[in-house]
């Protein structure tokens, strides 16, 4: 299987509130949209998207329906102290403070409407326990 896209889809009950979160806070923008479907793609690079869907609706196989559960979305980006101060100014929910992590991050979580989790990251040199279980083209510097 050739892969030529991907990215996440959050279900949701909200589509509209859900996509204005994005863009408001991640610098998506819409490129279609209707009432039970939003693709967003990010106004800095056309590789990342994500897109709001209707957990109700009928494209969804009856025993999946529903709203995003179980869910993390990652974010790197390149000044994690300067999107955490923009968060957190806006009001958006802290759920772990602004950290280093040992294995090579520094993060903090926030969430969405739908309650799906958000970990912004910038990724940093991990500790020398971590480094050695990193592939040596994957270590962060």
């Amino acid at each position: 299987m050739k892969t030529t896209s991907y990215y996440p889809v959050v279900m949701t009950k909200d589509v509209a509130a859900t996509a204005a979160f994005y863009q408001a806070h991640f610098r998506f923008e819409m490129v279609f949209e209707s009432d039970w479907y939003v693709h967003l793609q990010s106004k800095e690079d056309e590789k990342v998207a994500i897109a709001v869907l209707d957990g109700e609706h009928e494209t969804i196989p009856s025993v999946a329906r529903g709203t995003a559960a179980g869910l993390i979305l990652n974010f790197e980006v390149e000044d994690v102290d300067r999107v955490y101060d923009r968060l957190r100014g806006a009001g958006l929910p802290i759920l772990k403070d602004i950290c280093d992590e040992d294995f090579g991050q520094r993060h903090f979580i926030t969430a969405d409407p739908n309650g799906v989790l958000i970990d912004i990251i910038r990724p940093i040199p991990p500790s020398e326990e971590y480094a050695a279980q990193y592939a040596q083209s994957a270590l962060p510097v």
